[in-house]
């Protein structure tokens, strides 16, 4: 599978599948503002997803990697 394939799968999707693309699934006004950042491009090297350097959940950020550079 193509690695916007499994991203979409795991995100969109994935809130379509729940019933919950109102809240969660993508980056957008209303929606819980979960979400993470990578160094790498995840498009090229899908394992980028293993190595998270920034999370934000609710709008909050709980870990942040890049701040001291």
């Amino acid at each position: 599978m193509p690695a916007l394939d499994l991203i979409r799968s795991i995100t969109t999707n994935a809130a379509e599948m729940l019933g919950w693309q109102d809240r969660v699934g993508a980056i957008e006004p209303g929606k819980f503002a979960d979400l993470i950042a990578v160094s790498g491009d995840p498009l090229a090297e899908i394992t980028e997803l293993e190595r998270i350097r920034f999370v934000m959940k609710c709008g909050e950020v709980i870990r942040n990697d890049f701040s001291g550079h």
